[in-house]
């Protein structure tokens, strides 16, 4: 299992995000892919939908399909309401797949 987390470098979210996503993934034996996202066209080619986004085997099991595509912060909808990260036990399910 592939395990990608997308970010620029500005967004106050990616690191906890990362952490979060580190955890679970090493439970797990998995490592995560950091990739930067720096240009806008970068974002487009990559269809970044926000930072951070996580992508499991490419596919971005968080998408609802209305998402912008670009150099944005993204939010999450988590059982507490919208964050800036998925939340554990939100991440332990789609790494459970």
């Amino acid at each position: 299992m592939r395990v990608e987390l997308h970010y620029f470098e500005g967004c106050p979210h990616w690191q906890t995000a990362d952490d979060r996503l580190r955890q679970v993934a090493h439970a797990r034996g998995l490592s995560v892919e950091p990739r930067l996202i720096t240009t806008p066209a970068e974002a487009e080619a990559a269809r970044f939908r926000g930072s951070p986004t996580i992508l499991v085997d490419g596919l971005d099991p968080f998408v609802r399909g209305d998402e912008s595509v670009g150099l944005t912060c993204r939010i999450y909808q988590t059982p507490n309401g919208p964050a800036g990260s998925p939340t554990l036990a939100q991440l332990e399910a789609v790494l459970d797949c």
